[in-house]
């Protein structure tokens, strides 16, 4: 832990006297919380390897060298959506839907089967907003996928997608979770975030559940005893302003309720969507992203990449700016990222892959559950024994 703590000691040292960047610095290094005001300047005056050795300092001490991976699948039932929002490469709009699917329970009961036997912990249900897949539907297919597999940790839908289940089913935010609770689902994933700032948020996404909403959603699942992910969308037209005060607000709930476990920044792509005129961030714009993050959510347990969205080798460097988790093995089921032109096309990496990527950068891969238990330790496995 000497060397860990000497790099970012010397560097904050070496700073001039006067340079802002020296107190925020030391303020990070005595485990000191970091302001609005600190957390844009970071952004905006700190260079990449002075943020870079600060958020990999922080993620040490809170995670030594483990690297987080899970076993899991996705589901996404439908790409269907009443909404429309500017940055979506992958919805078909209700009234145009000939390019989209909608998968019955039967057919999504299939994809859970093809799992039996394998030793996945997660299935992830996401997708597009239908008005005919509603409440009813999915608190049948979650009990249906609990009396096939109860072992299966279910997390499932955004405060999008909850927000019209609730409305339409007439029933407050606190009977609708409960409801879902009950039937099955154990936790929520970080999407529908994009950015809170109404600003923004009226510009690419005004249709759906605004801030609020999406933040009464999450605390009502803590209140619940559920936990919950949370995302940001970013590289498109907000500023450094815009992505702090969005941190903020997580920040707080997490200080009200702490139940969220993982932040997500995540890049914004700007294949065949409404913004595609909007150039994508650079890969040093990413790293500073991940770096703030890991500082400035000093209440958030975990920082993860998603790594179909940035690529298998851009995930790895993100481990050196604060990232502690690249998620999991995914499938090539999942098309969200694929259709808005990510790294991945076809997103699927097997134990043997993951295990190899965490390692290449000296990383300690640990497979854990949803909840962040730690299922098996990597390190001495041989790669031949996984495949």
């Amino acid at each position: 832990m000497d060397r860990n703590m000497s790099a970012p000691h010397a560097l904050v040292a070496a700073l001039p006297q006067d340079d802002v960047l020296k107190p925020i610095g030391e303020k990070i290094l005595r485990k000191a919380r970091i302001s609005f005001e600190e957390g844009v300047t970071l952004f905006e005056k700190g260079s990449l390897s002075f943020l870079g050795a600060l958020a990999n300092w922080v993620r040490e001490e809170k995670h030594g060298n483990k690297t987080y991976f899970n076993r899991n699948f996705h589901i996404e039932p439908t790409n269907v959506c009443v909404f429309s929002c500017k940055f979506c490469s992958y919805s078909r709009l209700y009234a145009h839907r000939e390019e989209g699917w909608e998968l019955s329970i039967e057919q999504m009961m299939h994809i859970v089967k093809s799992y039996d036997g394998k030793p996945v912990t997660e299935v992830h249900i996401v997708g597009g907003v239908h008005p005919k897949m509603n409440l009813d539907f999915f608190l049948e297919l979650l009990r249906t996928i609990k009396a096939h597999r109860p072992d299966l940790h279910i997390k499932g839908f955004t405060p999008v997608e909850l927000d019209y289940m609730f409305r339409k089913a007439k029933v407050s935010v606190e009977e609708g979770m409960r409801l879902a609770h009950e039937a099955g689902l154990d936790s929520l994933p970080g999407g529908g975030a994009e950015i809170f700032h109404p600003d923004i948020r009226k510009q690419i996404c005004d249709d759906k559940v605004d801030a609020d909403g999406w933040l009464h959603i999450h605390k009502t699942a803590h209140q619940l005893g559920m936990h919950s992910n949370a995302t940001l969308l970013y590289g498109h037209i907000e500023n450094y302003a815009h992505r702090i005060d969005h941190m903020e607000r997580l920040r707080s709930l997490q200080d009200e309720t702490g139940g969220f476990n993982t932040f997500i920044p995540l890049k914004f792509r700007n294949k065949d969507n409404d913004m595609s005129h909007v150039p994508e961030s650079s890969i040093i714009e990413d790293m500073r992203m991940y770096a703030v993050s890991r500082l400035y959510m000093d209440n958030f347990p975990h920082i993860k990449a998603y790594w179909p969205m940035l690529g298998r080798q851009n995930a790895q460097l993100t481990l050196s700016f604060g990232v502690n988790d690249i998620d999991g093995t995914i499938d090539d089921s999942t098309k969200i990222y694929a259709m808005a032109g990510s790294e991945e096309q076809t997103p699927t990496m097997s134990t043997a892959e993951l295990v190899q990527l965490i390692r290449q950068v000296n990383r300690q891969p640990v497979e854990r559950g949803t909840l962040y238990n730690e299922i098996r330790d990597y390190s001495d496995v041989a790669l031949e024994s996984l495949n």
